[in-house]
């Protein structure tokens, strides 16, 4: 298992919808960032990170991965994982110049593939090296029907349709608009559209200030909101424990935190109660882990978001027992061996060895960037 070469790659994937908007982005392409490991015996993993498809900062990551941790990685043992991670995460002079952002996230790209792999190597899916399944099905809830640049009628008619013809019972729409109440007026024609027995989550991307969402709330509480998602700005612990403390709707949040300690900042102030770590913003499984392990030790839900769409998630949702369901956004599943897949509602549990990172050549031919 010792490591040979590391090859980090850019992909700019196109997604399905030609492009999205939320309350804060625009997008057409989905960036896969990462990198390619490759040991003496020629087993090769596959671990990345998702962006937004801008070269310039993709580029500063590959360029963190070959430059900064690569002669770190030569000739190591990947079966070494937790030492490996301490000496990359803990390296004076890269943990000097950034223990979030860049360095971080180019941290997951390894990671994940030094997990990719040793589950490999063991001949094993990623969930069964790490314990096993402590579900036996995986609910999915479907996000990529409630872009805010989707007028309301398309809104509608997409949840609907995901109801009734795809077999989904869980939806995220997005909000954010300078007046809440439009989105209460989309949320109540969504509500009306599917009925009470769907449950329905909303995701602000981090627009609103308090005042903001607390009027919202006041409206939407009587609609049955599942969470209300990234309210406010992300870091901004205060106003989410007073946002949490004066509404009936829990507060969701993670993607933006990108550090273990950062979740146990917002856990202990009482600011959220749905935990989404996405193990493509912390520094890969490993940390994804002890995020998850705390979050189930205050008995608060894990429920990833999801920066790799679904394929090392997927693996981790269906293992950790404080996890019941995962977002469903479907933009790059056919660029890996092993896409995810959602049948009824539900997440077919991967088998494959490895963490379903495994990129096909055909994906590679199509969408690479040079580096």
């Amino acid at each position: 298992m010792k490591i040979k070469s590391i090859e980090p790659f850019i992909l700019h994937a196109p997604i399905n919808l030609g492009s999205i908007s939320d309350s804060t982005h625009t997008i057409s392409h989905w960036g896969i960032v990462g990198v390619k490991l490759v040991t003496e015996d020629g087993l090769a993993g596959y671990g990345f990170t998702g962006t937004h498809a801008h070269l310039a900062s993709d580029r500063l990551i590959t360029s963190c991965i070959s430059g900064c941790y690569a002669p770190l990685l030569l000739g190591e043992d990947a079966a070494d994982g937790d030492r490996l991670w301490l000496k990359l995460a803990r390296y004076p002079a890269i943990q000097w110049v950034g223990r979030a952002g860049v360095t971080h996230i180019a941290l997951a790209a390894i990671d994940i593939a030094l997990w990719d792999l040793r589950a490999k190597k063991a001949g094993l899916p990623l969930w069964k090296l790490l314990g096993g399944a402590t579900v036996d099905k995986l609910e999915a809830y479907n996000t990529d029907i409630g872009w805010l640049s989707m007028s309301k009628d398309k809104l509608v008619d997409g949840c609907k349709r995901t109801i009734e013809h795809d077999g989904f019972r869980r939806l995220k729409i997005k909000v954010g608009h300078a007046d809440p109440m439009i989105d209460i007026d989309r949320f109540e024609a969504v509500r009306h559209a599917v009925g009470p027995n769907v449950t329905i989550a909303v995701d602000a991307n981090g627009k609103w200030d308090l005042p903001t969402c607390q009027r919202f709330c006041a409206r939407a509480e009587a609609l049955d909101v599942f969470w209300f998602e990234e309210p406010m700005w992300y870091d901004d612990i205060r106003s989410h424990a007073a946002l949490a403390q004066s509404t009936s709707i829990p507060i969701a949040l993670g993607e933006q935190l990108y550090t273990a300690e950062a979740f146990s900042s917002f856990i202990d102030a009482a600011a959220v109660e749905f935990i989404q770590p996405d193990v493509t913003r912390l520094a890969g499984i490993t940390e994804y882990i002890q995020v998850a392990h705390n979050a189930h030790s205050h008995r608060l839900p894990v429920v990833a978001h999801v920066g790799d769409m679904g394929q090392v998630h997927v693996h981790l949702s269906y293992w950790h027992p404080a996890t019941s369901m995962l977002e469903y956004i479907p933009w790059i599943k056919d660029c890996f061996v092993e896409p995810i897949r959602v049948e009824g509602g539900f997440y077919v549990r991967p088998e494959a060895p490895g963490a379903g990172c495994t990129l096909t050549e055909q994906a590679i031919a199509d969408y690479s960037k040079a580096c």
